[in-house]
C-alpha cells in the first residue's frame, strides 16, 4: 500500500520528468512484492538515482541535504546512537546542540522512526537528508566493525571490555617481563606454539589489533593519540576506516609493546623511528613495517602490512588492457634501456614493479634491486635495503651494482640528479633499468626528470616506456547491481556511449556496507616512439606531449577509468575522484 507521502513524492518526480507514469506503476508492483520502500525500489530498478531522489525529498519536506563523505563527527555525538541502531535504520548522528540532535538519514518522511529516535535519545530530532550509500560508508567509518554472523558480539569490543578496568601499572610490569610471541627472521620455518596465551592484556590487545586488520584485508594500521582518546583506523581498499578506540590509559603501553616487537628504542619518544616485525598468521609469515612519529599528545604509530600472499606476481592479473600489456612486456624484456612506473604513494607501483621482475626473472640473468625498504623477498633476486643513515643511498647502491655484473637493475625510486644520472648511465651501457617516480601522469615524467637536471638528450636515449597508474575501489561482487548515476557526473566523465549500463554495490556483510571490495588498477602507458623522442628534444610542453601521445594510441588514466566503469568493475564516482579530465 503506497502512503500519502510516497504518492506526493512520486507526483513531484513525475512532474519534474524524473520518472514516467509507467515506471511508477512498475515500481509500485515491485514494492507490493518486496514490501520495501517505494523510493528504494525506484532507485534499485534504475528509474531514478540517489541524487534525484534525495533532491526531491529535500524539496518536498523542506529538509536540508548534506554529503557525509568528508564529514568529521565528534565521538560524543556518535555515542548518542548505538551502533546496532545506526546500522539497522541506516542513520548517522551528525551534530548535537543542547537538547537538539541532528541525524542524517535517506528518508526523513519516516515519522515513526523519528519518534522512536526522539524517545531513545531524549532529544529533539532535526533530520537531514543524505545518500544511503554515504550513510553506510559513514557508519563503517565511525562505528565498530559488524558483529559476527553467529550473533556473537565483536571480539574487539569484548576484549576492550575485559581490559578497561585493568590496572595500568600491572600492565607495564607484565609488558616488560613477557616473552615475545612474534617471529624473528631466523624463526620463519619454526612451528609456532598456537596454544601459548599471552597474559598481559595490552599484549593481547596489540595482537588483536593486528589480527583484526589482517582478517579485514587492511594494508595499514594507524594508531593516533589525541587529548582524551586514541584513534584506531585501518586502511581498507585505500580508504581509512575508524575502528573501536582502545582505552586512553593504555596509550604508552600499546606504543611500547609495538616498539619492543619492532626492536625500537622504547625510551626514545622525541624522534621518529622505523622498524619491522614478523608474525605467523594462518601458517604463513607476514611482515610489518612500523613507523613512529612524535605528535602533540604522544607518538603516532603507522604499521604497513606486507602480506606476500596478497601480492600478485603475474602482470596478467593486474588488469592491464591487452594492448597496454603488450607494450609493457615488450619494454621489460628489452636487453637495455629504462622503464619507469609513476604515480602517488599507495597507487600500487611496488606491486607492478615486483610483478614485472617476477615476469622477467631468469636464472641466466643477474638481477639486483635497491629498495627503501625491501617490502617482499623474491626468490633468485639480489635485494639490497637502502640505509641512508650509514651512506647506503640509492645512488651508492647503483654504483655498487655496476661492479656486480648485472643484467637487470631495479631502484626503488629516482629522487635526485645523482640517482637519476647513474640510472640513465646504466640504461645506456647495456643494462635494463626499472624504477619509480612520483608524477601525476606519464607525459609529465619528462618534465620531472628535466627539473632534476637530467639532460633531455639522455632521457630520450635511455627511456623506453613510462607507465602511470592509480587504484580505485572495485565494486563488491556480492551486492553489485545496476544504478543510475547523476547525469552531470556521467557527462563529466565523457561517456558518449548510448544507453550505457552502470553498476554500484548496495552494501552487504562481505563489503561491510561500503559496496566496494578490493581494488582495480587504472593504467596509462606512454611508449617513446621516434616522433615523441624528437618532440622531447625540441622541448615540447607536457600538455602538447600528452596530446601527441594520445594521437599515437596512448590510453589516458581517465579513459582507462571509463573502460573499467563500462565493464562494471568500478563506478563513476571512484574514477572521477582518482583522475582528471583530458584536455580536448
Amino acid at each position: 500500500m503506497t502512503s500519502v507521502m510516497d504518492k506526493k513524492l512520486c507526483d513531484m518526480l513525475i512532474k519534474d520528468k524524473v520518472i514516467t507514469s509507467d515506471e511508477l506503476t512498475s515500481a509500485i508492483t515491485e514494492q507490493e512484492k518486496t514490501k520495501g520502500c517505494l523510493g528504494r525500489v525506484l532507485i534499485d530498478l534504475g528509474f531514478t538515482s540517489e541524487w534525484e531522489m534525495s533532491s526531491a525529498l529535500s524539496k518536498q519536506l523542506n529538509v536540508p541535504f548534506i554529503t557525509l563523505a568528508h564529514y568529521d563527527i565528534d565521538q560524543g555525538v556518535l555515542k548518542t546512537i548505538p551502533p546496532e541502531i545506526a546500522r539497522k535504520y541506516k542513520i548517522v548522528p551528525v551534530d548535537k546542540a543542547g537538547d537538539s540532535l541532528t541525524i542524517a538519514l535517506s528518508d526523513p518522511s519516516n515519522i515513526y522512526l523519528l519518534d522512536e529516535l526522539r524517545l531513545l535519545t531524549k532529544s529533539q530530532i532535526n533530520p537531514v537528508i543524505s545518500f544511503e550509500s554515504d550513510i553506510m560508508e559513514a557508519i563503517n567509518r565511525f562505528y565498530p566493525p559488524v558483529s559476527g554472523s553467529n550473533g556473537e558480539g565483536s571480539r574487539f569490543d569484548e576484549m576492550l571490555k575485559e581490559i578497561t578496568d585493568t590496572d595500568v601499572a600491572n600492565v607495564k610490569d607484565e609488558l616488560a617481563n613477557e616473552s615475545l610471541a612474534f617471529m624473528d627472521a631466523e624463526e620463519e620455518n619454526k612451528d609456532s606454539d598456537d596454544g601459548e596465551v599471552n597474559a598481559a592484556p595490552v599484549i593481547q590487545l596489540v595482537n588483536l589489533i593486528v589480527s583484526e586488520a589482517l582478517k579485514m584485508g587492511a594494508s595499514d594500521i594507524h594508531i593516533e593519540p589525541y587529548e582524551k582518546v586514541i584513534r584506531l583506523r585501518y586502511r581498507i581498499d585505500g580508504v581509512l576506516q575508524e575502528m573501536t578506540s582502545p582505552p586512553k590509559k593504555f596509550q604508552n603501553a600499546i606504543v611500547s609493546r609495538i616498539k619492543i616487537i619492532s626492536e625500537l628504542d622504547i625510551s626514545e619518544r622525541r624522534l621518529p623511528q622505523d622498524g619491522r616485525f614478523r608474525i605467523k598468521f594462518n601458517n604463513r609469515p607476514i611482515d610489518f613495517r612500523v613507523s613512529t612519529c612524535p605528535v602533540v599528545n604522544g607518538e603516532k604509530v603507522v604499521i604497513r602490512i606486507l602480506d606476500s600472499a596478497g601480492l600478485m606476481l603475474n602482470l596478467a592479473d593486474l588488469g592491464f588492457d591487452p594492448r597496454d600489456m603488450e607494450k609493457l612486456e615488450s619494454a621489460i624484456r628489452k636487453p637495455w634501456g629504462m622503464a619507469l612506473i609513476t604515480g602517488p604513494t599507495g597507487s600500487g607501483k611496488s606491486t607492478t614493479l615486483y610483478s614485472a621482475l617476477s615476469t622477467i626473472n631468469d636464472p641466466r640473468k643477474n638481477i639486483c634491486t635497491c629498495e627503501d625498504p625491501v617490502e617482499y623477498n623474491l626468490k633468485g633476486i639480489n635485494q639490497v635495503p637502502a640505509k641512508p643513515d650509514i651512506g647506503l643511498t640509492f645512488a651508492a647502491a647503483l654504483k655498487s651494482f655496476l661492479r656486480q655484473d648485472p643484467d637487470i637493475i631495479m631502484v626503488g625510486e629516482i629522487r635526485d640528479l645523482e640517482t637519476g644520472g647513474i640510472a640513465i648511465k646504466a640504461a645506456l651501457t647495456g643494462h635494463l633499468v626499472l624504477s619509480t617516480l612520483h608524477t601525476n601522469d606519464a607525459p609529465s615524467t619528462i618534465q620531472r626528470m628535466d627539473n632534476m637536471g637530467i639532460e633531455r638528450f639522455l632521457i630520450t636515449a635511455a627511456l623506453n616506456l613510462v607507465e602511470a597508474q592509480r587504484l580505485v575501489r572495485r565494486i563488491c561482487k556480492n551486492c553489485r547491481g545496476e544504478y543510475k548515476p547523476d547525469p552531470e557526473l556521467v557527462q563529466s566523465l565523457g561517456i558518449t556511449e548510448e544507453n550505457p549500463v552502470f553498476y554500484k554495490g548496495s552494501g552487504c556483510e562481505v563489503c561491510r556496507g561500503s559496496g566496494n571490495k578490493g581494488r582495480v588498477g587504472l593504467y596509462e602507458i606512454m611508449e617513446l616512439s621516434d616522433n615523441l623522442r624528437n618532440s622531447v628534444m625540441d622541448g615540447m610542453a607536457t600538455n602538447k606531449l600528452k596530446r601527441q601521445a594520445i594521437q599515437e594510441g596512448m590510453t589516458t588514466l581517465r579513459a582507462a577509468g571509463l573502460r573499467k566503469v563500462l565493464q562494471g568493475a568500478t563506478n563513476v564516482e571512484e574514477v572521477l575522484g582518482a583522475t582528471i579530465a583530458d584536455e580536448d
